[in-house]
């Protein structure tokens, strides 16, 4: 097992060479395929609108689905492309030669200006359809509207910016008011808050941009045609409604921040792309002479918004000189640039051209580029044409562009729902790391990826790098499922021989101590992860052996504890003398099974503690397989040592209250052994009914026989009942003794009677105590005097018991007069009775015609009857009737017996030819047998009254109807 790594090493160097001799066809784990990952889908998909105008088309905006675009000389064409089947058409109105400059749409898409060549500006609102006149704008040519989002109603732009073609920033603002009478300008003021400049003097405010940071800080972008400035202030709280007077303050004495380059061509042009669920603008686009300078937009700042800039030249296909960049959209990951016939689209992460789009001669020149902040659709037109751009999934191949630029994170980011790219990723950003030399992290990603396995493993063995082959094992066997059971048995196996190397290099070094400790660490957590749980369980046989060929027992230990197999774990602080943490090891665990086979071993070294343990483990362990530990213990004879065995049986006997024979007897046997007042005390303790005892007490005989416990012998005589053997032996230790024993047997008066004479005759020829003798008959009052004179010797003189034989014959004289008494009793016991007899013969009770039986209610004298002293009557058939069903089994049985009697002695005769003195004596023994026969007939019916004795309280709890038959009552009454 030890040499698994060079095994493994050798197999993936065959492996690595069979595949690059094939080519590298193999199957990545995965099933990824080389194959076009998607069916490719342009991103923008360009849409030519249904729409044929009237005249060209001069300008054209779109804000929050609303599109306005100007026809002609005078005509303004206005669409909700929510309803694009409702156009609305608006007339300005204009007699001169006055044409649309430019137009402007705020972000709500209500408000519309209108800037005409005249310098003179118009106004519509959306819910209007007359255009007004701004009279405070004229005489200004404007260029770009910088409208003000945070402050802005359908009715009303709050303050808003208004750049000009002299280079002023103005700041006005437009209110339509409801419901007035009369006729009011919507252009509330038009006041002058700042002019741009560049060296050459006055320069057109070609763009105007109002943001505001969440601290209330306000940013103003404005732009000319070669500088880009930004004006930062913050207005003071309350004062929003005053306008941006106070930002423009602020730079009163000294230029504003600006970004300048040399070059121009006449314009520039500014686009922003604000993400979806935001309403400021994450990055911006800057088309001007010499490029697109390209950057984020960083509010945290606190002088300049603009941050990761970047200047991206124009394709090299584009010609500045003859065909400039018109206009510039800003998406998420492009900006697409507006040239005469064309349009480029260009990635904001490598300034490649992605995507180009040549339109056709005979739509004419494209005019401008425009997009909807919150559709994001991009609309272009020329004079005759209107066309739309879909963005749809802009960022599918983004990824690739970060990868290239080793900004992994990012390209994860946005392939993370597409596991064949993120696979390709992860390769990239591994390989990556590797060449860098930041193998652990190279570890990481290798684990991510679909790539050989094999191959991985050996570039990090070629390499060197051992902890970083960890990391990438340890990664992979975290992806494995469990069904892989081989590939985790075999990452699991070769993770341990790995640890067991790193730990066993470091381990002798004490510079790398805390390297080592880490190390420690993580081999710990990696045997105690439940995720490799079930495969180190099922394997645990080869990881013991790896950790027992490198020695590290301290390992052993503690991935046997893991494993629960804490036998090993006993059995390793056995073997190393640690008793006293193999018991605390048991005591934690509390497996009654380890207890009973490392008990023989701990009992010999620490029999306190051991006893103490099995006392705490109570019920859970049998005493009777502890008690082979015990035996083995006390054999010794030490005086401590059965002390010990001793308070465990005490334990069990007392407090668990256990009835194993066994148990008993072996408690018995320590008592015997070293505690013989114990024994005594236990064995009266127990009791003396043999069916309570728990010992065996035969055994308890001869054990206390062997020691020679006397007292303990009698003790267990007595309970055998065997009292003639405890008499016997009593009286070897005490009279006293023996005479308890005689008053045993309190219903066997002639073994009672048996016992003293023994006891007497103990006294009087073994100790020859005359006075002990006579003192034995006043302690039983069986025995008499006679009883004991035949033990004395015949020298002795009468004087010693004179005093006994007049208290006998004083004894036979009273039981003498006591007999007479009871016959004098007797005799008037016996005249008492044959009076009583007499007397009940001559009693007698009177009927009278009338009454009636209290069962049938029939007359009474129709038919032989009963009269009870209660005064109830009954015929005989009736009594009959009640009294047989509540008799008992055996006297129903007599009765019928009497009755089958009864009629056998009522039939006549058949023996006509018999003498007469023979039919006469006949007949006298007949009718002496038949009255006889209704005698015990009437000793059985007419006992007692049936409504007035004990067989009416008897039949008290039975129900009135038989349940066999309550079936049939219950029909008969339907």
């Amino acid at each position: 097992m030890a040499s698994i790594l060079d095994e493994y090493e050798d197999s993936l160097s065959r492996s690595a060479s069979l595949q690059q001799s094939r080519g590298n066809v193999g199957i990545p784990h995965s099933g990824y395929v080389n194959a076009r990952l998607e069916k490719e889908t342009p991103i923008f998909n360009k849409q030519r609108i249904d729409f044929t105008p009237p005249e060209k088309i001069n300008s054209l905006v779109v804000s929050c689905n609303q599109l306005c675009m100007s026809l002609g000389r005078d005509t303004l064409f206005r669409i909700d492309l929510g309803k694009a089947d409702e156009p609305n058409q608006v007339e300005l109105g204009r007699k001169d030669e006055a044409r649309v400059y430019k137009m402007f749409l705020d972000h709500t898409g209500s408000h519309l200006v209108i800037a005409l060549n005249t310098s003179e500006c118009l106004y519509l609102n959306r819910s209007a359809q007359k255009v007004r006149t701004l009279s405070r704008w004229k005489g200004h040519l404007i260029e770009s509207v910088g409208w003000n989002k945070f402050l802005g109603s359908e009715t009303n732009t709050g303050p808003i910016l208004v750049g000009t073609a002299q280079g002023q920033i103005y700041e006005a603002e437009i209110s339509v008011s409801e419901g007035s009478l009369f006729s009011t300008n919507p252009d509330q003021y038009f006041r002058l808050v700042y002019s741009l400049e560049e060296e050459a003097g006055a320069t057109p405010v070609c763009c105007l941009e109002i943001e505001r940071a969440l601290d209330g800080k306000c940013f103003i972008i404005a732009t000319t045609r070669k500088r880009l400035f930004q004006f930062v202030g913050k207005v003071p709280e309350g004062t929003e409604q005053q306008g941006f007077a106070f930002v423009f303050g602020m730079h009163a004495d000294h230029l504003p921040s600006f970004r300048e380059f040399p070059a121009s061509f006449g314009y520039s042009e500014i686009a922003f792309y604000t993400p979806k669920l935001r309403s400021s603008p994450r990055s911006f686009a800057w088309m001007m002479g010499n490029g697109v300078l390209y950057g984020t937009l960083d509010y945290g700042r606190p002088d300049s918004i603009l941050s990761d800039e970047r200047v991206w030249e124009y394709p090299s296909d584009v010609d500045v000189a003859a065909n400039k960049p018109i206009s510039i959209v800003l998406t998420q990951f492009h900006f697409l640039l507006l040239l005469p016939d064309r349009v480029k689209a260009v990635c904001t992460l490598n300034g490649q051209v992605v995507f180009q789009d040549l339109f056709l001669e005979k739509f004419g020149s494209l005019k401008r580029m425009i997009k909807d902040p919150t559709v994001g659709q991009i609309w272009i037109h020329t004079e005759k044409v209107v066309f739309r751009y879909h963005v749809q999934r802009e960022s599918r191949d983004v990824w690739k562009m970060y990868m290239n630029i080793n900004k992994f994170d990012l390209a994860k980011e946005y392939c993370k729902d597409r596991p064949e790219c993120l696979d390709i990723v992860l390769a990239r950003e591994a390989e990556h790391s590797f060449q860098n030399k930041r193998y652990l992290d190279s570890a990481k990603c290798y684990a991510l990826t679909q790539n050989y396995f094999e191959e991985i493993a050996l570039k990090f063995i070629e390499a060197k790098q051992e902890e970083a082959l960890m990391e990438f094992l340890l990664k992979k066997l975290a992806s494995l499922k469990s069904s892989e059971k081989t590939q985790t048995t075999l990452l699991t196996t070769w993770l341990t021989e790995l640890y067991l190397n790193r730990l066993g290099a470091l381990e002798g070094d004490t510079s790398k101590r805390n390297l080592y400790e880490e190390t420690r660490e993580k081999f710990c957590s990696f045997l105690s992860s439940p995720r490799n749980k079930e495969c180190l369980f099922n394997n645990r046989a080869s990881i013991y052996e790896l950790l027992a060929s490198h020695g590290d027992t301290e390992h052993m230990v503690y991935f046997s504890v893991i494993m629960q197999d804490y036998e090993r774990v006993v059995a390793h602080h056995c073997q190393h003398d640690d008793y006293d943490e193999a018991l605390t090891v048991l005591t934690r665990h509390r497996d009654e099974k380890l207890f009973y086979k490392f008990s023989p071993v701990l009992i010999q070294h620490i029999p306190k503690k051991v006893v103490d343990a099995w006392i705490s483990m109570g019920t859970k362990l049998d005493a009777r397989k502890l008690i082979p530990a015990l035996v083995n213990y006390s054999q010794s004879g030490s005086t401590q040592q059965i002390s010990e065995a001793i308070r465990y049986m005490e334990f069990c006997v007392c407090e668990l209250e256990e009835t194993e024979q066994a148990i008993h007897n072996y408690l018995l046997s320590l008592y015997a052994l070293c505690r013989p007042d114990s024994l005594l005390s236990y064995l009266e303790q127990a009791g003396t009914n043999p069916n309570r005892i728990h010992y065996d007490l035969k055994y308890a005989l001869r054990l206390c026989a062997e020691h020679g416990h006397h007292r303990a012998c009698v003790h267990v005589y007595k309970v055998m009942e065997l009292y003639e053997e405890a008499v016997d032996l009593a009286l070897q230790v005490d009279v006293d003794l023996a005479k308890s024993c005689a008053d045993l047997p309190e219903e066997d008066e002639e073994l009672r009677k048996k016992l003293w004479l023994k006891i007497a005759r103990h006294v009087v020829q073994e100790e020859k105590d005359v006075k002990k003798a006579m003192a034995c008959l006043s302690s039983c009052n069986l025995l008499k005097i006679e009883d004991v004179l035949p033990f004395f010797p015949d020298f002795v003189t009468i004087d010693h018991f004179k005093e006994a034989i007049c208290n006998s014959l004083e004894d036979y004289n009273r039981h003498i007069e006591e007999l007479k008494r009871e016959m004098e009793e007797a005799t008037q016991s016996a005249k008492r009775i044959r009076e009583d007899i007499q007397e009940m013969r001559n009693k007698y009770g009177s009927v009278e015609p009338q009454e009636k039986c209290a069962a049938c209610d029939f007359p009474l004298l129709n038919r032989p009857f009963y009269l009870f002293l209660c005064g109830h009557m009954f015929h005989y058939d009736c009594l009959f009737q009640a009294v047989f069903p509540n008799l008992p089994a055996y006297k129903q049985a007599k009765l019928e017996d009497l009755q089958k009697k009864l009629g056998a002695t009522s039939q006549p005769s058949k023996a006509h030819h018999r003498p007469k003195d023979t039919d006469a004596t006949s007949l006298g023994k007949g009718q002496q047998s038949r009255e006889q026969i209704k005698a015990d007939i009437d000793d059985i019916v007419a006992a007692e009254c049936v409504y007035c004795g004990e067989l009416m309280i008897r039949s008290i709890d039975k129900p009135f109807i038989d349940p066999q038959k309550y079936e049939e009552e219950r029909q008969s009454w339907l």
